[in-house]
């Protein structure tokens, strides 16, 4: 298998030199600590790819030669059977059945509810409207319909979950990306601010043409320190669930801030920021970066960029335990006040049309929280997003 493996990590445009394929031999004869499909990701990337930029790579070529394979932890101590999830009939219901159900009244009493479910479902079941199964109108598991729900397995169809029950993955944004229009990068460059700073020398030409002139010609060289690209900017990025629709305007900014900006430094969230952020999408509930921590990394003299479509259940932004994803304790709207306050500079860019922001509620939640400093991810927002942070 591991040949297999090998071969197929080179036909997908990785070099793997044999050096670092011994290297990653040697790796799993050492002790038994190799036990999930996961560890030998890790073991294996860590072995073969030197070279953050091809993570990516690395990532779509692991998931097609190990597809189907999974050893995922489950964020609860419940094991549902597969089966209880698995052939769902699609229940399709109309607009009437729809108005008639009602939400539960808040994300804590829809947790409650769910261990309540837990504790008591013996069986499978479908179409229903009170256990965890498929289709019908319960608020637990998936290919049905509630106004607010906790999604089990399968695929959303509605986007209706408040929270979502299973490991998600997440793919990081290219930096390599060719853009589509030059113009990104020309309205980002009105941003930089250069300035003389540090040791580094080079020869001031007027200043020496003058000196040697009023010298009566004798050379006079004059030298001055280095310009440096001052500015520093703090790049979070929205990543998943409907940010991959646009992706492509992600990658295109991510790529033109990294050859525009010396002090570029970026990290990932998923529809709203909280106690943590994360570099590296494949594996961030095992790399987190704390909130605190950066705050406490990055001066306020960084300028922080958000980028996402900002298109959210509100209880992610004004509700404890609201994110989709994790048990926050406190509302998200505490943890982004942080970051808005520490940081000088701050401005939102919304790849979604501006002229659709009024049908999202989340989006007027976060406009009020930074002051209306949201910009459509255009050129036209970019250069208002820049006078902004300017």
């Amino acid at each position: 298998m591991l040949v297999q493996f090998l071969l197929h990590m080179k036909h997908s445009g990785l070099k793997i030199s044999t050096t670092e394929w011994l290297d990653l031999i040697a790796a799993l004869q050492v002790g038994d600590s190799v036990t999930t499909i996961e560890d030998f990701y890790l073991l294996a990337r860590t072995c073969t790819v030197k070279d953050e930029s091809l993570y990516d790579k690395y990532d779509k070529a692991f998931s097609s030669f190990f597809d189907g394979v999974r050893a995922l932890p489950d964020p609860f101590e419940f094991n549902l059977p597969e089966d209880w999830l698995n052939n769902p009939t699609l229940n399709n219901l109309t607009d009437a059945e729809k108005a008639a159900i009602e939400a539960l009244g808040g994300i804590e009493k829809l947790m409650e509810m769910l261990n309540e479910r837990l504790q008591e479902q013996k069986e499978r079941h479908q179409g229903g409207s009170k256990w965890v199964g498929t289709g019908g109108t319960s608020p637990f598991g998936h290919s049905g319909y509630n106004p607010e729900g906790v999604r089990i397995g399968g695929p959303g169809r509605h986007g209706k979950a408040v929270k979502v029950w299973e490991q998600r993955h997440y793919k990081n944004l290219d930096n390599s990306v060719e853009l589509g229009t030059r113009n990104i990068k020309v309205a980002l460059r009105a941003l930089r601010n250069f300035a003389r700073t540090g040791s580094s020398e080079e020869l001031d030409l007027d200043d020496t043409i003058r000196s040697t002139a009023k010298n009566a010609g004798l050379l006079d060289v004059k030298m001055r320190p280095e310009r440096h690209n001052a500015v520093k900017i703090l790049l979070l990025l929205d990543v998943g669930g409907s940010m991959d629709y646009h992706v492509k305007e992600s990658e295109e900014l991510f790529s033109a801030c990294q050859s525009e900006f010396k002090h570029l430094k970026h990290f990932y969230f998923h529809n709203f920021t909280y106690d943590h952020l994360w570099l590296d999408n494949r594996m961030h509930r095992h790399n987190l970066t704390a909130l605190s921590d950066i705050i406490h990394t990055y001066g306020r003299d960084y300028k922080l960029i958000f980028v996402g479509d900002a298109a959210m259940s509100p209880y992610e932004i004004v509700s404890p335990f609201g994110s989709i994803d994790f048990m926050n304790e406190r509302p998200g709207a505490f943890y982004f006040k942080q970051l808005s306050e520490h940081f000088d500079k701050a401005v939102w860019l919304n790849p979604t049309p501006q002229d659709q922001w009024g049908y999202v509620q989340s989006i007027g939640i976060i406009q009020k929280l930074l002051e209306d400093r949201m910009y459509p991810l255009t050129l036209e927002g970019i250069s208002q997003s820049i006078k902004a942070l300017a």
